[in-house]
């Protein structure tokens, strides 16, 4: 996929669709970031925190993340 294609389909590197924890990490910029943070130009950077997450989930409780929770 390339830059243009992202940026169409949300910014999001999975296809444009955001689980519940995408949505609320973009929820807590909003809410602390106090307007100054933009989640949708984090996008990137926010797939790479939310991915570790459930890694660090799945690694800890060795169960998978339910489906509604991860894209």
């Amino acid at each position: 996929m390339n830059a243009g294609q992202g940026q169409q389909q949300g910014g999001n590197a999975a296809g444009g669709q955001e689980d519940y924890l995408d949505k609320g990490l973009d929820a807590a910029e909003k809410k602390f970031g106090q307007g100054k943070v933009d989640p949708q130009k984090e996008r990137g950077v926010n797939e790479k925190v939310t991915d570790k997450a459930r890694g660090m989930f799945e690694k800890a409780t060795g169960k998978h993340v339910p489906d509604k929770f991860s894209n």
